[in-house]
């Protein structure tokens, strides 16, 4: 087992009743690899969404499969990634919010506090009660030959696995990514944290450090201060949420310091070093006045690295580079015309829905002589912070940079109705239109629920519908996805031009003397 099988492992740590329950599902100690046939059609390296999506898929058309996951099946997403991070987001929320009842005319007696070690082992169940659907044994129930060990390519059509042949036709690669471990001085002393590690706590660190205010540190930041540590998060240089609309970034960083997040900015981290009573030291460089800062716990959160390095995949004549992992086309197809990847391991859109459709380009083009290009896809994103920040296509920076003519509607969520019944009126839309017409560019949407409603854009976008489709598409009332209604009436209004007003009462001045 390498250091990174370990890492990811160290998931099912506790092992209580319910990570037994998750390695019981996506690797079985029992587990005894099968005989391997003649030749597959399809061997997928990588048990996360895009392999088992492909696997799956492939598996249903008749195709024989092998699929292939050194650690655990289901990958990031089920295991240290999103299904772990909702879980602890909804405590955190339900912590927070029952603090603030007043405003809603609810009287709670009593301190409200987080209970640290129920709050994780209610991850822990619910993540293992989900666990099945990616499991060893539904996979092989599916007709899918499934090896649990490290796979590597010996050939261009040649996979192997503990000293077993796999022979294909086709291949995908989806071996995903891991944390990004920055080279900063110190830091490979100290017992860091990162998503791999991060749900396997059972006491709540009293003083924590985040680095990196992406998605995920902006995320765990939020939701470790809710639960009662005070949480220091290392931005360094101002990069806050940068992929984000700057409105929607200064929001959330608002939020976060409202809710005690200490954001340090204006400083970089120049090193760690160990402190007594197993504490760290965290050093800073820059023009501030602070220097240092002692936590219990550091939290790397600065990215992620594509899995390439285990692959031997020169052996294959596959083409890869550290940062941008394995190198694709429009198609997918790696620079062996047999070979395709999807997921982490090949995009920059390291998202689990993104992973999926990635996984249904491939089916296609790799077993059916499809044409479906990556570049084609319309692929939303949002950040579970409170509020959410949800976005799709090309953001307003982006826009001014590719210098693309474009109109910009803005909404605020105040003036929404269900968002003022509510109480979440923090939040805005923006929808940016190409010039002189109703065609959506992108969207950044602020609010509670972002991510629920961001699809409809999505849709638009993706059926190739103008706002003016959203505006004639009756919402159900009061709902706060009326607010990409209120946009498509705001940009109606727009179109009337004081000569049309003007032709318009007139008309309606005639009428009413007839």
């Amino acid at each position: 087992m390498n250091k990174m099988e370990a890492e990811f492992l160290a998931a099912l740590d506790p092992l209580d009743a319910h990570n037994q329950i998750l390695a019981g599902n996506v690797h079985p100690p029992d587990w005894v690899n099968p005989v391997p046939k003649p030749f597959y059609d399809l061997v997928v390296i990588g048990g996360g969404t895009a392999g088992l999506v492909t696997a799956a898929g492939a598996a249903g058309l008749g195709a024989k499969v092998a699929l292939v996951e050194r650690a655990l099946l289901g990958g990031d997403c089920l295991n240290v990634g999103c299904v772990s991070s909702k879980a602890l987001i909804r405590s955190a929320a339900v912590c927070t919010d029952s603090q603030h009842t007043a405003a809603y005319g609810i009287s709670i007696k009593g301190e409200i506090t987080a209970e640290f070690p129920a709050v994780m082992e209610r991850l822990r169940r619910l993540r293992a009660g989900i666990s099945h659907h990616d499991s060893a044994a539904r996979f092989r129930s599916l007709g899918i030959d499934v090896f649990i060990g490290s796979g590597k390519f010996v050939s261009r059509n040649k996979i192997e696995v503990d000293g077993a042949g796999l022979r294909f036709r086709r291949a995908v690669i989806a071996a995903g990514a891991r944390a990004t471990i920055p080279k900063i001085k110190g830091l490979d002393k100290i017992p860091y944290l990162t998503n791999e590690t991060v749900f396997s706590l059972t006491q709540l660190p009293p003083r924590t450090a985040v680095l990196g205010a992406g998605p995920i540190g902006c995320e765990l930041s939020q939701a470790l201060t809710r639960l009662g540590s005070r949480v220091y998060l290392l931005s360094g240089g101002h990069s806050f949420m940068t992929v984000e609309d700057r409105d929607a970034a200064q929001r959330v960083e608002a939020s976060l310091r409202a809710d005690g997040v200490e954001i340090i900015a204006d400083q970089a981290v120049a090193g760690f070093g160990p402190r007594e009573n197993g504490r760290c030291a965290v050093f800073f460089s820059g023009p501030g006045p602070l220097s240092s800062i002692t936590v219990d716990a550091v939290l790397v959160a600065v990215g992620r690295t594509p899995n390439c390095e285990s692959l031997n995949l020169e052996a294959a004549g596959v083409k890869w580079e550290p940062h941008k992992g394995v190198l694709v086309d429009d198609f997918l197809r790696t620079s062996n015309r047999l070979i395709y990847a999807a997921g982490d391991v090949c995009s920059a859109f390291k998202f689990t829905h993104a992973a999926d459709a990635m996984a249904r380009i491939v089916l296609a083009n790799a077993l059916f002589f499809g044409r479906q290009r990556v570049s084609r896809l319309v692929i939303p994103h949002c950040t579970y912070t409170d509020p959410e920040v949800a976005g799709v296509g090309l953001s307003e920076e982006q826009l001014k940079k590719a210098n693309t003519s474009f109109k910009t509607i803005r909404i605020d969520m105040k003036s929404v109705d269900r968002a003022v019944l509510d109480g979440q009126t923090d939040g805005y839309l923006k929808v940016h239109l190409a010039a002189g017409t109703d065609r959506i560019l992108g969207a950044s949407l602020v609010a509670r629920h972002a991510g629920e409603i961001i699809a409809e854009v999505a849709l638009a976008m993706t059926a190739g519908l103008g706002l003016s489709a959203i505006g004639k598409t009756i919402h159900p009332y009061p709902t706060q996805s009326e607010i990409f209604k209120k946009a498509a009436d705001a940009y109606n209004r727009s179109r009337l031009s004081p000569r049309v007003g003007k032709i318009l009462k007139t008309i309606i001045s005639i009428r009413r003397k007839l």
